[in-house]
């Protein structure tokens, strides 16, 4: 397999799963601002975002991430597997912060490729994240159960 292919590919799996961390620390984040009201689990979430666009915005192959982007062509685009049903704030938590966890832990992988740093720093976020998560279900847990 050319080099060039395998650099399409693999910039197409890091804009997908940037994205989709993304997406999902945004949900998280308006959970913790809006429902629980937490400032510091609110903040800890923005900053995990932030720090997610910040390994990769100053590599080379930045720019190409959007390019190389299939979204109609996507198989996965159509497959709803769980993802239409939510019981309550509990499951859509953990649905987004578990999409989160995966998709760092790909964006780590994928970055090994190209850049040890970058794949480090991405496995200290993945780490961070566990301990957010920990925080905010217990808050999370406790609302429920208050309710």
């Amino acid at each position: 397999m050319p080099r060039d292919f395998k650099d399409k590919i693999a910039n197409r799996i890091i804009d997908a799963n940037i994205n989709r961390a993304k997406e999902g620390l945004r949900v998280c984040e308006e959970i913790a601002r809006f429902i629980l009201n937490n400032k510091t689990l609110t903040s800890e979430f923005k900053n995990i975002r932030h720090k997610i666009n910040a390994c990769f915005r100053n590599l080379p192959a930045y720019n190409k991430l959007i390019g190389e982007r299939q979204s109609k062509q996507d198989v996965g685009r159509k497959i709803y597997a769980g993802e239409l049903k939510r019981n309550n704030l509990g499951d859509i938590f953990t649905a987004n912060i578990q999409r989160v966890k995966e998709s760092v832990r790909v964006l780590e992988e994928f970055s090994k490729l190209n850049s040890t740093k970058t794949a480090i720093r991405l496995k200290n976020i993945r780490y961070k994240i566990y301990d957010i998560e920990k925080k905010a279900t217990g808050k999370i847990q406790a609302l429920l159960h208050y309710r």
